[in-house]
């Protein structure tokens, strides 16, 4: 059967759907800080990076004073303490949109008026008064004859829902679907507008790693999940939780109404609520200070708050939003904005601290640089970290800068034990030579992102691998550590397994499963975390029972791995994942009709081709040979009929 007539028209109605659907994505001006620049600089700064609509906590005068006439959409709130006069007084509320958005309106392109933030959860609000300042403060707009433009919504928390998975059980707490959702969604359909969800696949994750893939959360490729019960499947959360809201709107027999979504972002480091997650002390087995300190550097040792992190859950949310695609699996052809949260690192956020995530969620610093690389203008997702380039001290410099730029990454991540007077690559004891080992070691642990190897000039990006013997670029190995025993191992060994490490070679069957010893297969899980987490400082402890080695210890490496359809799976469960492979990066142009591998023309073939191809596009990590139990991998190259599939081992 031809792969056309596999994909079916609703994947062809699913494209056309995404094209039509329409969607803006901005960002979240928050001020919870002492040393932000001034508004008419920020407004600068988001003309100067293709940001087109931004949303503010408050009306404040300044800011909207200097977004007039600049083309971008403002989302202006009224404050949580005013609901209640709102509520109860509707000249208030007339007056107030008289004095808070008609000075600014149109120069100002305000599109929004938020009625409240997140009042479910101020203890200070009464949520009853949340729907009537709502209805009121809409009758303003509507009273001056801009309610056409100017919608009026109130951001709400995720956790709003009762019940969110699967996301078509989804349902909003028992305490306000009737009294507050009930009429605030036939409100915000009466005037057509939309709810605003506040959704954060981090805090998810963040709670609940063992339960949801970091993949899953971030938005990069991945299997996906699937709601039985509405048969759908998920390859993202944050579709999932819209979706949830979707669900639970329905379930109070609203269906037209859109869930647009008012934050949601990632932070590039710290910890929730001061406490660092159990999965960090048991990894680092360190004292919680230890532990601070690595999760302060950016470092994924524990917590998911990282840099790279960031950078890949922003990058696919606007870079999913510029293509258009703001519809989701139950609603193809919804509408739907996205405010990301935030624009600025904010120092007085939170209750604890530099430690605290709410201060680190920002995509630039408050001095107006970027955190990392993004673009609102297209083309700045995140590229594939090369592993055929790296970055070394700019000898021109001299030696000030290098040093200066040396303390740098040393203090901020970089792993710079090896070049101390006892370390093994403290010779050449040149300030050129340590700087470019700090400086690749910086670079590798941020993913080799753009802007991590410059430090003010004083290094550049090569693309041949450095010609000194003690570069941070040459191959370290991590495996278990002689003398530890079998009860300290196995934990550990499950723990990398259960953490991202390609484990399946060293099941029962595998390619590495022998020898059949724990501490061999502890060297295995080991070793592939390590890698796969770029060699950095950190993820080679596991609580002492493993160390780093500088030469190859021979540890099997099963170089060569293929997924295959498994037996027994009928062809509706294979089309499914044949569906998901070819539409998520599997190269499928050999099984289309005519191509190499189109023969034998089976359901089952075409899978075992496709599944192949996605399983190697992302690395053979065993997740991706899952499709819901549709794959299985297997260690002796296949054959397709003539085909012979390939591996990238």
């Amino acid at each position: 059967m031809a792969l056309a007539r596999l994909l079916g028209t609703a994947f062809l109605l699913l494209l056309f759907s995404h094209a039509e659907a329409a969607g803006e994505v901005g960002v979240n001006y928050g001020t919870v800080a002492n040393d932000l620049p001034n508004p008419a600089s920020v407004v600068q700064l988001l003309k100067q990076n293709g940001i087109t609509m931004v949303k503010i906590y408050d009306a404040n005068a300044n800011a909207l004073t200097s977004l007039a006439n600049t083309g971008i959409k403002a989302m202006v709130m009224m404050p949580n303490a005013n609901l209640a006069r709102a509520a109860s007084d509707p000249t208030y509320a007339a007056q107030w949109v008289q004095d808070n958005v008609m000075p600014y309106y149109p120069a100002t392109q305000i599109n929004a008026v938020a009625v409240g933030n997140e009042v479910f959860d101020d203890p200070s609000v009464d949520k009853m008064d949340l729907v009537p300042a709502m209805t009121n403060v809409q009758a303003g707009l509507a009273g001056l004859g801009v309610a056409g433009d100017i919608k009026v919504s109130s951001p709400i928390k995720f956790d709003a829902l009762q019940v969110s998975w699967p996301p078509s059980s989804g349902r909003f707490r028992d305490d306000i679907a009737q009294p507050v959702m009930k009429p605030m969604l036939d409100l915000l359909q009466r005037t057509g507008s939309y709810l605003t969800i506040n959704a954060y696949p981090f805090f998810s994750y963040y709670s609940d790693p063992r339960s949801i893939s970091l993949d899953y959360a971030l938005g990069n490729s991945n299997p996906g999940v699937s709601d039985d019960k509405a048969n759908l499947r998920y390859d993202n959360l944050l579709d999932a939780q819209v979706d949830a809201t979707h669900y639970a709107m329905e379930a109070l027999g609203v269906s037209t109404v859109d869930a647009y979504v008012g934050e949601s972002g990632w932070p590039t480091k710290g910890v929730v609520g001061g406490k660092i997650p159990p999965a960090a002390r048991r990894l680092l087995g360190a004292a919680e200070g230890s532990a601070r300190r690595l999760l302060d550097t950016g470092d994924d040792a524990g917590s998911p708050a990282s840099i790279p992190n960031a950078r890949a859950y922003n990058n696919n949310l606007i870079n999913r939003m510029l293509s258009g695609r703001t519809g989701t699996p139950h609603r193809p052809n919804a509408n739907m904005d996205v405010y990301i949260f935030a624009l600025f690192n904010e120092n007085d956020k939170g209750s604890n601290g530099a430690d605290d995530v709410e201060q680190n969620f920002g995509l630039f610093y408050p001095n107006e640089t970027k955190v990392y690389e993004f673009s609102f203008q297209g083309g700045g997702g995140p590229p594939g970290p090369s592993s055929d380039s790296w970055c070394v001290g700019n000898a021109a410099a001299g030696g000030k800068a290098l040093q200066d730029a040396l303390d740098y990454a040393c203090g901020h991540g970089a792993d710079c034990s090896a070049i101390q007077p006892t370390g093994s690559c403290y010779e050449p004891n040149t300030v050129l030579a340590h700087a470019s080992y700090a400086f690749n070691s910086y670079y590798k642990k941020n993913n080799r992102a753009a802007g991590t190897c410059d430090f003010n000039g004083a290094a550049s990006v090569v693309y041949q691998a450095p010609a000194d013997t003690c570069s941070s670029a040459q191959p370290t190995w991590c495996v278990a550590k002689p003398g530890v025993g079998d009860a300290q191992l196995q934990p550990a060994l499950d723990y990398a397994c259960g953490h991202g490490a390609d484990c399946s070679a060293i099941q029962s069957g595998g390619g590495c499963f022998q020898p059949n010893t724990v501490a061999a297969h502890a060297s295995y899980a080991f070793n592939d975390y390590y890698q796969r987490n770029g060699r950095a400082d950190g993820t080679c402890d596991f609580s002492g029972a493993a160390a780093v080695v500088n030469q190859d210890p021979g540890l099997c490496a099963a170089t060569a791995s293929w997924c295959v359809a498994k037996q027994g799976v009928g062809d509706d469960q294979l089309k499914q994942a044949l569906d998901y492979a070819c539409g998520h990066g599997a190269d499928c142009s050999a099984i289309q009709q005519g191509g190499a591998c189109f023969q034998p023309d089976n359901m089952p073939s075409h899978a075992s081709y496709a599944f192949n191809s996605y399983y190697q596009r992302n690395g053979r990590a065993s997740v991706a040979c899952d499709f819901s139990g549709a794959g299985v991998v297997v260690y002796q190259q296949p054959t397709v009929g003539n085909c012979v599939l390939p591996s990238n081992g």
